[in-house]
């Protein structure tokens, strides 16, 4: 019955794109298909009495606990207006520049990426704050909308990330997996710590090479990114510097560092977060009581929503295992040609396209868990396996036509900002994360050094 599983895919995927909420779909779908399964005769209904015992496993799970607390640390910086001091901080150092601007908004993004993990919040932020004064400065429109849109999407990379979390657990369930299926009674695990260490270095090399690309364009292309006269408006401290700096990265120095030093678990890590954001809003008086109450409402849907489609992506894995989906897709996978090459190649190309389509979030809970546990058990390392999925799918996020971070810019950009010229401008960009991609698969030690060094792997 593999091609019931099949068809099950399909019809989650058709009837998401036909609007229906993410995660009734998946569970509705799934339940649809069983209970037609079990009138049949073709489905084992004592496999749905595994349900509960599934959904309290997701809601016990500490680990998914950091996911609440890193939103709210998130929605209360990005309340706070700590990426609009940062702009107008680092806009003043190197605005003078030839592409100064253009870096102060990859650097910024960068610093957002890593404070809040929220892709779309980063985008739209960045957006409202840095295109009118990069198209005011004679900046062009594709290499403005471009900037904006890559550094937006390092959300997805740089640690701590909402998204490495919630990749974190479903890698870890996944590895599980597939030392058992290998007859391996005593498996290994990997942690959230061993993504985000693996994470860290991917995501800086991205940012060094958005930086080297834009000084190559004002270099090569100077017209397209002028220079500015800084006024004395414009003139900037040390002190100015650092109390825009400051905050930000010792938030993030906190929370990345407690991990990666072994003193805090994601979740424990995370709390530290929540609270070192509203000691910043309370510090820089953004945080009032209404303002509270916003920020708790905010992370209370995003969080319900994350959990609910955790939920139903459950469901949906437990019937396509039930009609033999697993076993389909490890057949098709390990007759390919190329062997674990060629598996790997043909994963990154669905979940690539699959990402014009579907979220982050549905793909981790979703097409992981049924692609992880076959190409794990072909001796692919975990933590590259992961990080490699993260950057596939934030490329995916920045590809014309149907790219999330494509939409959320040409939501906030003015109408002057033709939707084509910004699919031109992150076309390089494209190209960067693809060379990233292939540098990796190249040299998987980018990935694994870290964690290796900290975690002795």
């Amino acid at each position: 019955m593999e091609w019931v599983a099949l068809v099950l895919f399909l019809s989650v995927i058709v009837i998401l794109l036909a609007g229906f909420p993410v995660a009734f779909t998946l569970g509705g779908t799934a339940l649809i298909f069983a209970g037609l399964g079990v009138l049949s005769g073709t489905f084992n209904d004592a496999l749905l009495s595994g349900l509960p015992n599934r959904i309290f496993g997701i809601m016990s799970n500490e680990t998914l606990v950091a996911v609440p607390l890193f939103v709210f640390m998130g929605v209360t910086l990005e309340r706070a207006r700590i990426a609009e001091e940062l702009l107008d901080t680092l806009s003043s150092l190197f605005g003078s520049l030839r592409g100064g601007l253009g870096i102060s908004v990859t650097l910024v993004g960068m610093l957002l990426a890593a404070s809040t993990g929220i892709v779309g919040a980063t985008v739209v932020t960045m957006g409202l704050l840095s295109l009118p004064t990069m198209l005011r400065r004679g900046y062009s429109a594709e290499i403005a909308t471009g900037t904006i849109c890559a550094s937006g999407t390092l959300g997805q990379v740089i640690p701590p990330s909402i998204i490495l979390v919630m990749l974190g657990d479903v890698m870890t369930s996944a590895y599980q997996q597939a030392q058992l299926d290998m007859g391996v009674f005593s498996p290994k695990t990997v942690s959230v710590g061993d993504l985000f260490a693996g994470a860290l270095l991917p995501g800086l090399l991205l940012v060094l090479l958005y930086v080297l690309y834009i000084i190559f364009v004002a270099f090569f292309r100077p017209a397209v990114m002028p220079a500015y006269d800084r006024g004395e408006a414009d003139q900037v401290t040390i002190v100015k510097v650092l109390r825009a700096l400051t905050p930000p990265l010792a938030l993030i120095f906190a929370v990345l560092g407690s991990i990666l030093a072994g003193l805090a678990t994601p979740t424990e890590a995370a709390g530290v977060g929540a609270m070192g954001a509203i000691f910043l809003a309370i510090l820089r008086r953004e945080m009032r009581l209404d303002r509270l109450q916003e920020v708790m409402q905010s992370t209370l849907k995003i969080s319900s929503m994350v959990f609910l489609i955790l939920i139903g992506a459950s469901v949906f894995s437990l019937v396509f295992r039930g009609y033999g989906g697993d076993d389909a897709v490890r057949a098709v996978l390990e007759s390919l040609p190329g062997g674990v090459v060629g598996a790997v190649v043909a994963v990154m190309l669905v979940m690539f396209l699959l990402g014009f389509v579907l979220d982050f979030i549905e793909i981790t809970f979703v097409v992981v868990p049924i692609v992880g546990p076959v190409l794990l058990a072909m001796g692919l390392d975990p933590v590259w396996l992961g990080i490699m999925i993260a950057i596939n799918l934030q490329t995916s996020f920045l590809t014309p036509p149907f790219g999330f971070a494509l939409f959320y810019l040409r939501g906030v950009a003015p109408p002057e900002v033709s939707t084509a010229q910004i699919y031109r401008g992150v076309i390089p960009f494209v190209a960067i994360q693809l060379g990233t991609l292939a540098l990796l698969a190249l040299f998987p030690d980018i990935v694994t050094w870290l964690p290796n060094r900290i975690y002795g792997g």
